[in-house]
Formats: structure tokens, C-alpha cells, sequence
């Protein structure tokens, strides 16, 4: 299956991975669906907690959130920072963003005693690097330590606009959110 094989090519840092969804637009769907794998594991103990309906919003919060990180990251990545070679669209980075939250699927194992927040934190750090990669393949850019720059130049702006603007409407954050957990 295909979308398993680039989840996994993402995961493993594959460059050619995060070009071949770069470049396809068919791809976005199953990025959305990265994200939304991603978001259910991370909020596994939700559902027994708050009920299934937490799940819905938390996926629709996510995706929210994915949408709005890479425009952030689109704006600033070719507007402010820009390499002589960047050309990039939203969709472009919408993929291979949305890709690079493969690896927070392994957040499922967050309730196991004593080594599931381990994994947790270790898949969320694992995102962090993915994100700059898919940034970085994204924007064209040679340098990663710009694209290190761009995201977290992207990650304050877009979690100063999510606390502004749930903040202001009451709702708070989603437990997976793609600020929180950088990824995605």
C-alpha cells in the first residue's frame, strides 16, 4: 500500500520519500490521513476518558492545525526565508508535512506503564526531525539549519495564533494538536 510505504520512507528520513509526495498532488489526502493516524494514537486514553466525540473534535482540531502550521511555515519559509532556489505552494508543504507526522503513530503506546510516555516522548522528538526534513525538501532548501529556523520561527507564530484564537473562544487546544507535538 502505498501510503504505508511513504509513512514509513518519512519515518526513515527518506529524502526521495518527502520529493515523491512533495510532487504529487494526490498525496494530500493521504497526508491528511498521517495526521489523522497520528492525532487518534496520541489521543488513545481520550476516548476512554472523555468519550468518542473528544476524538471527533481533537481530529478536526488537528487538522485544523496542520492547515494553519503550513501556511505559517509556507509564508515564512518563502517569504522571510527564502533560498535562491525556493519555489514552493501550500500543497507541497500540506504533503510532506502531513507525512512527516508518521512517526507519532507510535504515541498509541502511551498508557503503557512506565515506557509508554518514553515512547511518547521519543516519537514526538522523532517528529521534530521528520518536520525539518519535510520543510526543508519542501522549500528546496540546501540548508537544514534554515529549515530548523523556519520551523521554529513557524511553531511560535502558529501556537501564539492557536492560544490567541482558542484562548479568546474558550475551547483550548487539542490534545493533538500538530503545534503541541510539532508535527505535524
Amino acid at each position: 500500500m502505498q501510503i504505508v510505504e511513504r509513512a514509513i520512507g518519512a519515518a526513515k528520513l527518506d529524502v526521495a520519500t518527502y520529493e515523491a509526495v512533495e510532487h504529487d498532488r494526490t498525496a494530500t489526502v493521504q497526508a491528511a490521513v498521517v495526521i489523522i493516524a497520528a492525532s487518534l494514537a496520541a489521543s488513545v486514553g481520550v476516548a476512554i476518558f472523555a468519550g468518542p466525540l473528544a476524538l471527533v473534535y481533537i481530529t478536526i482540531t488537528t487538522l485544523i492545525d496542520w492547515v494553519m502550521w503550513a501556511i505559517v511555515l509556507w509564508f515564512i519559509g518563502t517569504q522571510f526565508m527564502p533560498e535562491e532556489k525556493t519555489e514552493a505552494d501550500l500543497g507541497q508543504l500540506l504533503r510532506t508535512t502531513g507525512f512527516s507526522a508518521s512517526p507519532g503513530v507510535l504515541r498509541v503506546f502511551v498508557f503503557i506503564p512506565l515506557i509508554g510516555p518514553i515512547i511518547a516522548f521519543l516519537a514526538t522528538l522523532w517528529m521534530i526531525v521528520t518536520m525539518v526534513v519535510a520543510v526543508r525538501q519542501a522549500l528546496d532548501y540546501t540548508s537544514t539549519l534554515r529549515a530548523i529556523g523556519v520551523c521554529t520561527a513557524g511553531w511560535i507564530v502558529a501556537a501564539l495564533i492557536i492560544w490567541l484564537f482558542f484562548g479568546a473562544s474558550g475551547l483550548g487546544m487539542s490534545a493533538g494538536s500538530a503545534t503541541t507535538a510539532v508535527a505535524t
